[in-house]
């Protein structure tokens, strides 16, 4: 996944984490299998005297010729985040504040912009914008590159050094600027809010026809997907004919949801296996025979921000033929994090492990490929034609088998849809509609 170093505005998690390019201005982290306690710690290899020596020389270097006095507890707070920070972009180390906002990240609700951003290219990089946070509603998109933050440039700066700039007091206005596709740069000022996030969102879009959004992965996503089906069936008054499931711009989160939330749409065979180097990091899930979808005719949207846990659900869906996959490649994070607490109100966040999708596929850094690639594109809606019917004619024939006519229509304007303003959700309801047709009976 793209991102932070840091778990950001911190979804880390407590366990077992999947989080995506996180490290947001605010967002949330995700625990999911292994207690840290159950980590087996690996044979004792002999202590590398020269190099601790050397790093003694230059700690006692630093104390004594910065320009400024520097203390032990800061000097080595730096080198332990300069340890995590070079083994890759996830591992991480986690002061009280962060440690702290990570237990809390995974409730849902955490102060900030409501963004997962990633490093790429020394740049800060928007992964995705979360729904309905003052991200979203001030037009932030993912790929966007934050350039600057309150007129300071980001190059050269951390991931931690950044999300910490973009925290701050609730209602503390902060302006980014943008580069988005290479353009000209542009402000946008937006106020830090506490942002309460909805994981699942569903709706009926048309009649037989349901659409569950996941934003992110969280502690109940699962049990939330499992009410949001049975609403849609009850809505309905009978059993769907399709339903989209979108992933689209879903950072992540607990692994165990991820299983969860596959496990309603499949009845037997394997979810996702994970491999690393300590016991505890190879597990396997299964999806259990009861079905909470009823079989319906799935399509699953993904794109360039789908990851992690995400990518877990869609693989694991793509794998077991249960669905359609439809827009384009995904984020690529196929790595596991494990948060592992240490003394006084720090921890570790670090990469244990890999995950694989049922078929031995490892998604790290190459993402899920969907099964029908379906770009992004702007509607149009264009106006209706005003031509007159036959049944419009004066004297035209009646139906030979005795229907109503079916003259021109002067309808009242339709009360407009999801689907109306969104290309590739309107392609999953048509592929939908599609499958119904030729799977009838």
């Amino acid at each position: 996944m793209l991102h932070s170093p840091r778990l950001t505005s911190l979804a880390l998690t407590i366990a077992m984490v999947l989080g995506a390019p996180l490290a947001r201005a605010a967002e949330p982290a995700k625990p999911t299998a292994v207690p840290a306690t159950t980590v087996s710690a690996p044979a004792k290899a002999p202590l590398p005297l020269d190099e601790l020596r050397t790093f003694a020389e230059v700690m006692d270097r630093i104390k004594a010729a910065y320009v400024e006095p520097v203390d032990d507890k800061t000097l080595l707070e730096n080198a332990i985040k300069g340890m995590l920070s070079n083994l890759d972009p996830h591992s991480a180390y986690l002061g009280p504040e962060d440690f702290q906002e990570l237990q809390e990240s995974t409730s849902g609700e955490f102060g900030g912009l409501g963004i997962e951003v990633g490093m790429e290219d020394g740049f800060v990089k928007v992964v995705s914008p979360i729904d309905d946070t003052p991200a979203t509603r001030a037009g932030i998109e993912a790929g966007d590159l934050i350039v600057k933050i309150n007129g300071q440039p980001t190059r050269g700066q951390t991931m931690t050094e950044a999300v910490d700039k973009m925290r701050g007091k609730i209602g503390e206005k902060i302006t980014l600027t943008l580069v988005r596709d290479g353009g000209t740069p542009f402000d946008v000022t937006l106020a830090r809010a506490v942002i309460q996030v909805k994981s699942v969102k569903s709706q009926l879009l048309e009649d037989g026809y349901g659409y569950i959004r996941i934003t992110q992965f969280q502690v109940k996503s699962g049990e939330e997907v499992g009410k949001a089906l049975a609403k849609l069936r009850k809505d309905n008054g009978k059993k769907l004919r399709g339903l989209v499931l979108d992933l689209r711009n879903n950072p992540g989160g607990v692994l165990q949801s991820a299983v969860e939330v596959a496990d309603h749409f499949l009845t037997k065979g394997l979810i996702v296996y994970t491999k690393g180097r300590i016991a505890n990091s190879e597990l396997r899930f299964s999806a259990d025979p009861a079905d909470a979808s009823e079989g319906v005719p799935l399509v699953v949207l993904i794109n360039g921000g789908s990851a992690s846990a995400s990518e877990i659900v869609a693989g694991a869906l793509q794998d077991q033929k249960r669905g359609v996959l439809m827009g384009t490649d995904s984020f690529g994070k196929g790595s596991v994090q494990t948060v592992l607490p240490l003394n006084n109100d720090r921890a570790l966040k670090l990469t244990t492990a890999l995950y694989y999708t049922p078929n031995g596929r490892s998604i790290q850094a190459q993402g899920i490929v969907p099964d029908i690639e379906v770009r992004q594109a702007k509607l149009t809606a264009e106006a209706d034609s005003e031509n007159f019917k036959e049944a419009d004619l004066q004297g035209h024939l009646g139906n030979g088998n005795g229907g109503a006519d079916r003259p021109t229509s002067s309808t009242a304007k339709r009360k407009e849809r999801p689907q109306d303003n969104d290309f590739q959700l309107s392609q999953a309801i048509s592929l939908l509609k599609g499958l119904s047709i030729t799977h009838s009976k």
